[in-house]
């Protein structure tokens, strides 16, 4: 009974060893074990030197292409880093199978990954040689405008992308042309239900086609935005408004509507209306307005007159002062720059003003009482006066002053004439994101 027993345990340790070397024989695919950890070790290797292996190719052809005097070359190697990186593990998926011993419908597998990692390499390193071969069209920016170039860029790319992807498609047996039947069925069922996706669509069409704007520029729409335009994408624009919040606007009402491009302009406007009391002489007024046409026709950061128009007159009667009407345009349209013109500006009329023995006028009401009792006539008023502790110039005008943002406005106006109002257009007239309550008269195109 007992060796019976006995030969009992021993046939089960038999049956346990013939799993455990079918486990070794046939364990990995039906491969033996030692060829499946094999197989494993070389994809991990593949995809762990993936880098390296990328960067000494990258390297090798930089050396080629150092050679040369132009950049162009030098993006392309950049360009085709990144893709080279797939081709270590295609090998290592290759190698992989062959170490494996893979036959059959394993093989066949194993050799459609392998070459959807070479298309996909392929069609990846066209992908990213877009950009560095369409900026070959720089001399054309002018032409055809940055923001066109850019759309250029994205419609190569998304054919690139459906090229690549069909053609991984078809190493896999799925057809693409009955695929794309069945999406123009579809498509026409979209088409009527997306007609506004349509209709942004071609309305930044006309946008590029018109160059109503590119991006950096300063654009105000009426009731809709004013900012500085960031992107423009086949739907909608990105514009930041003046208190940096971001607002994406349908290329549509873009196309529909007026739209202003202040970063177009090519001067800069200061228009003021400067009261004086009722009771400055015709030679105050006369000396005044003279002394002011002076200095704007002798200062350089004027434009001539003989460019834009430029106008220093006794303009109206108001409620309360004859006012001079000072129109003219600086040569800079760079914000900071412009206030600190402006400022000059003042400052000298304030100067020609007092030199004249003339007074601002203000708001005021005269009342008249046919009688006051006895000591109960008012006291005459006398503005106070008070030491001027500005530094000024040989003729009397404080320095020019100049805030700490100047000098990133003339870093934003390197590529284009525009120079954004911290809170809006800065002209005369509503709309916009100050709204009417901020609008006026004195503000500058």
């Amino acid at each position: 009974m007992d060796s019976l027993q006995d030969f009992e345990i021993i046939s089960s340790l038999r049956d346990f060893w013939a799993q455990v070397e079918s486990v070794f024989l046939t364990g990995f695919l039906g491969e033996p074990l030692g060829k499946g950890v094999l197989a494993l070790g070389i994809l991990v290797i593949a995809f762990v030197l993936r880098g390296l292996i990328a960067h000494m190719i990258a390297a090798t052809i930089g050396k080629i292409a150092g050679r040369t005097k132009t950049d162009f070359d030098d993006k392309l190697v950049a360009a085709l880093k990144k893709p080279l990186t797939l081709l270590p593990i295609a090998a290592g998926v290759f190698f992989a199978a062959q170490a494996l011993g893979a036959t059959g419908e394993v093989d066949d597998i194993v050799a459609d990954v392998t070459r959807s990692i070479l298309i996909i390499t392929v069609f990846w390193a066209l992908y990213r040689l877009v950009d560095p071969v369409l900026d070959l069209l720089k001399h054309m920016r002018r032409i055809l405008g940055e923001t066109f170039l850019d759309w250029m860029k994205r419609i190569v790319k998304a054919i690139v992308f459906f090229i690549g992807g069909a053609a991984v498609l078809d190493v896999w047996g799925v057809p693409v042309l009955p695929f794309l039947a069945s999406l123009s069925l579809l498509s026409v069922a979209v088409a009527l239900g997306a007609q506004d996706l349509f209709k942004n669509l071609i309305g930044g069409m006309t946008i590029i086609g018109e160059r109503r704007l590119s991006k950096g520029d300063w654009i105000f729409v009426d009731g809709v935005v004013e900012g500085i335009v960031e992107d423009v994408s086949f739907r909608s624009t990105v514009v930041r408004r003046f208190d940096k919040a971001p607002v994406y606007v349908p290329n549509a009402k873009l196309a529909d509507n007026p739209l202003v491009n202040f970063s177009r302009m090519t001067h800069r406007r200061i228009y003021w209306k400067i009261g004086l009391e009722y009771r400055t002489t015709d030679k105050q007024l006369t000396d005044i307005r003279s002394a002011i046409e002076k200095y704007i026709a002798d200062n350089d950061d004027f434009a001539p007159a003989a460019d834009v128009s430029t106008f220093v007159h006794i303009d109206e009667f108001s409620d309360s002062s004859v006012n001079i009407m000072v129109y003219c345009f600086t040569k800079t349209t760079t914000w900071g720059e412009w206030l600190a013109i402006k400022e000059q500006l003042a400052f000298f009329v304030k100067k020609t003003v007092e030199e004249n023995e003339a007074s601002f006028a203000f708001p005021s009401r005269s009342l008249y009482f046919e009688k006051l009792p006895d000591g109960a006539a008012p006291e005459a008023f006398e503005p106070p006066s008070g030491e001027e502790d500005e530094e000024t110039t040989a003729d009397g005008i404080p320095e020019k002053h100049e805030s700490n943002s100047t000098e990133a406005s003339k870093r934003r106006s390197a590529d284009s004439t525009r120079g954004p109002h911290p809170d809006g257009r800065g002209v005369s007239g509503e709309g916009g994101d100050r709204g009417a309550s901020d609008s006026g008269d004195g503000e500058a195109e």
